[in-house]
């Protein structure tokens, strides 16, 4: 009981750092530091502090055909995911992308469906359904007055493919969460997931005009990289391994209460009738697809 507390309490803090730094990324980004620049600082950082803190962990020796599965756990979790979001909150509002980002728990339950034999329901298909209504009204028609969000529809559209990444990840990551210390896994998956986005994040990531940049964009750099992605993933894999999947994507719904709440405090980011409605649509749907089945007596 103690430890399913503490894989909550660690998936809940994941979460409000992940609300906040919907903002936070989106000053730094495009104007001090390329999305792809930014992500290439992400991993890097990441990688550096998992294996230091690999050093005071009692760690097992990764079987070879587990590297395989490691490797697309990195593929989809430190790379493809990363990729897809960081260019799209460049991209779009703090509000949209938080609110896409809720579709995330209906596209782990499809993928339980098919990998993990979820059961499949009249309730749980209108849910998906409903989910995925919601978010194309919003990455269709919703439009904001930002200057900092250049082009929404495309934004909306990396954000959708970031959630969909982050729910493979999950699935995969799950497998081999009972076979090897998680610390021990994010090492590789850090290692794997640098390896793949140098070619992507290179150019950008030696443009970066460090002596121009303000001392309080450097700040906001280092949240994203020790916060946003060293303690999110140090958190979201212990909750894991004693959770299941859909409830640590479940947490995701708190995600667009804090983004909206601490973007409007900034005034960085506006709220609309489309968002709302979007909102209330996904949630509705995620809720049928989450509320759990009944067991015969």
């Amino acid at each position: 009981m103690k430890g399913r507390v503490l894989a909550l309490l660690a998936a809940f803090s994941a979460t409000l750092i992940y609300g906040v730094n919907y903002t936070i990324a989106k000053d730094v980004m495009p104007t001090y530091i390329k999305p792809y620049g930014f992500i290439i600082l992400r991993v890097f950082g990441a990688l550096i502090l998992f294996w230091i803190l690999g050093l005071f962990v009692k760690t097992e020796k990764i079987a070879k055909k587990d590297f395989i599965t490691i490797f697309f756990a990195a593929l989809f979790g430190a790379a493809l995911n990363m990729l897809t979001f960081f260019k799209g909150l460049s991209l779009t509002t703090p509000i949209n992308a938080s609110v896409i980002m809720i579709i995330g728990p209906i596209i782990v339950f499809i993928l339980s469906v098919v990998f993990l034999k979820e059961k499949l329901i009249k309730r749980r298909i209108i849910g998906i359904i409903l989910g995925l209504i919601g978010a194309l009204v919003l990455i269709i028609y919703g439009k904001s007055t930002s200057l900092n969000a250049p082009n929404i529809f495309l934004g909306n559209i990396y954000v959708f493919l970031h959630a969909t990444f982050y729910a493979v990840y999950l699935i995969i990551i799950k497998t081999l969460i009972n076979k090897y210390n998680p610390i021990n896994l994010m090492k590789w998956v850090y290692l794997f997931g640098m390896i793949i986005v140098i070619p992507f994040g290179y150019h950008e990531f030696i443009a970066i005009n460090w002596s121009a940049m303000p001392q309080f964009i450097i700040y906001k750099v280092l949240f994203v990289v020790i916060f946003t992605t060293f303690f999110t993933y140090l958190f979201n894999i212990l909750a894991i391994a004693k959770l299941k999947p859909t409830t640590v994507a479940s947490f995701i719904y708190l995600q667009p209460v804090v983004a909206t709440v601490f973007s409007l405090i900034l005034k960085s980011d506006e709220l609309s009738t489309i968002k709302i409605i979007s909102t209330v649509i996904i949630f509705l749907g995620v809720y049928l697809v989450s509320k759990p089945v009944k067991q015969p007596i």
